[in-house]
């Protein structure tokens, strides 16, 4: 979800968008611009003011221009000083500065703190530097960092020995981003505005600092990264700017110190305090949308996500760049849909937790519990044709995702307790089924059901996900309080763990048909491990409004509706 105006008002007035889109990478937005050239360039909304001047041929491809109005810095990377060209009577002072990453260190045994160290890539070091200067803007340390304009990617491929990378460093990073498709054989470079001044390394060579001002201020600069959270492994006098005034002399505040910014980011990284603080705040902006997900804003959208109601279930929908696949995030919050990215929850260590089908628990990037299951949409049921019940399930099939995420809501809403519908992702690859194992019903129930850009949402030969929240207890509950979790346990394992008798087993099997069948639902092929209890923190059955042992529905691959499903 694209939050910046300023990045929505120029996607809207683009008169010619069909090379261009909105995009946002680990955190940061994008104005992402094709250029006919082929070469990829990344505007953020620092740099889209300045468009124009930093299009390739206005200050990198003019070699002529480059010769004149550029200048190397001092440093182990390729990094440089350029002015633009004057655009509407102006010109841009930039660093532009290639890219490293996937390169070994020079001297790595010489930075500080301890652990793996890498170069950043160009998006990983945008993320870090938009987040510390937001961090930076809230706190009492005022330390001049520069703005992140751009990021140019020539379209044309180099030899990875020419660019000094490492094969298996580069497939590291590419696994690692997957909502952009980073590529091993081409050039990185970021784009940042000038900071005027000069680094401590020149001022003490002008005979304008002493020595022990150039320990101090390097000293210095890292502590008040560290006191926000962030360290650069690469501590260097270099990275220290100071601005002298007309006649050399630095300036200084009000208390005497010497102000001074801090460049280049490329071993910038969070402490393991931030890094934590992170992931609890995304966990808390997530649970509190999730309990008001079904609230209706009026707002604008991104361009590229539209609301849906299928089967009379809301959804937020859009495509996945990274995978060329799509998602469908239940409810109607277009925040939430960063969180099911398939690079949020995919990668991540996963267990799996049923025998029979494919459905996996993860805990995902941003701290979130989640359950995620392949459909079994589009084959047939493993049932005998001559057995009168399994003969009902081979005539009825597998729910599409669309289904069962509509099916639980209506249950739901309808007073039946069921675990949390979250998403719904198709992926970007193409499969095939066998014809012999295919069943069409559900291809040609769906086929007017169609996504905004008028694909059918339910498409022939291609895996999708449900999505699904790990049962520990009710929204509301958790959007107030994060803790004190419910632990599910499905019926049947609890009858095998002996939590509950015999009796008890029957007994909620029959308990969940009454109450299906009370509103209109049935159960085709209704199993223990279908209905989950609950268990508090004590150890006690969560309990329903008629002191029962609370039941609450975790399958929906064969659920019936008994007047059947329409699309409202």
């Amino acid at each position: 979800m694209i939050k910046d105006e300023k990045l929505k008002r120029w996607f809207a007035d683009a008169d010619d968008n069909k090379n261009c889109e909105l995009t946002k990478i680990l955190g940061v937005e994008y104005a992402h611009i094709i250029l006919d050239s082929q070469d990829d360039l990344y505007l953020t909304s620092y740099g889209l003011p300045f468009m124009e001047h930093l299009m390739p041929e206005n200050f990198w491809l003019d070699k002529e221009w480059i010769k004149k109005n550029s200048q190397k810095l001092s440093g182990t990377s390729s990094i440089y000083k350029v002015c633009t060209k004057c655009i509407k009577g102006k010109d841009k002072d930039t660093v532009i500065k290639w890219n490293r990453m996937g390169q070994d260190i020079p001297a790595a045994q010489d930075l500080v703190g301890s652990g793996h160290a890498a170069f950043n890539s160009p998006f990983e070091e945008f993320s870090l530097v938009v987040e510390l200067r937001n961090v930076l803007f809230r706190s009492r340390e005022k330390i001049p960092l520069q703005k992140p304009l751009a990021i140019y990617v020539p379209a044309k491929n180099i030899e990875l020995s020419r660019l000094g990378r490492k094969e298996y460093l580069m497939k590291e990073l590419i696994s690692s981003h997957r909502d952009v498709e980073l590529d091993m054989h081409r050039s990185y470079a970021m784009i940042y505005e000038w900071i005027k001044g000069v680094d401590a390394i020149e001022a003490l060579n002008a005979e304008k600092i002493k020595e022990e001002d150039v320990r101090r201020l390097t000293l210095k600069g890292e502590e008040k990264l560290n006191h926000n959270g962030f360290s650069i492994r690469d501590r260097k006098p270099h990275h220290v700017i100071v601005r002298p005034r007309p006649g050399g002399e630095p300036v200084k505040d009000k208390k005497g110190e010497y102000i001074f910014g801090l460049v280049d980011y490329e071993l910038l990284e969070r402490l393991p305090a931030r890094e934590k603080k992170v992931k609890t705040f995304r966990r808390r902006d997530y649970l509190k949308r999730q309990k008001d997900r079904f609230i209706r804003d009026k707002k604008i959208y991104h361009p590229h996500l539209a609301h849906m109601n299928i089967f009379g279930a809301d959804h937020i929908y859009g495509h996945v760049e990274s995978t060329k696949g799509r998602l469908w995030v239940v409810g109607n919050d277009p925040f939430l849909f960063d969180y099911f990215l398939p690079e949020r929850w995919e990668n991540t260590p996963r267990t799996r937790i049923s025998r029979y089908g494919r459905i996996y628990y993860t805990l995902s990037k941003d701290n979130i519990h989640i359950v995620w299951k392949f459909s079994n949409v589009g084959q047939q049921p493993d049932m005998d044709p001559f057995k009168d019940d399994e003969k009902l399930i081979l005539q009825y099939g597998f729910n599409s995702p669309f289904e069962e995420v509509a099916i639980a809501l209506e249950l739901s809403r309808k007073g039946i307790p069921t675990i949390y519908p979250r998403a719904i992702y198709m992926a970007g690859n193409e499969t095939e089924t066998a014809r012999m194992i295919a069943d069409e019903s559900r291809y040609e129930s769906h086929s007017k059901i169609l996504s905004p850009d008028g694909k059918p949402v339910l498409e022939r030969n291609r895996e999708y996900i449900t999505i699904w929240g790990y049962w520990n207890g009710p929204d509301d509950k958790l959007a107030y309080k994060d803790g004190d979790y419910y632990e599910g346990v499905d019926t049947l394992r609890a009858y095998r763990e002996g939590i509950i008798t015999k009796e008890q087993y029957i007994a909620f099997l029959n308990m969940a048909k009454e109450r299906l069948a009370k509103v209109n639902f049935r159960d085709l092929n209704l199993r223990g491990n279908h209905l989950l209890l609950s268990i508090d923190s004590k150890g006690n059955f969560v309990k329903s409004k008629e002191e029962k042992p609370e039941l609450r529905i975790s399958n929906f691959e064969f659920l019936q509706r008994m007047k059947g499903l329409t699309n409202e």
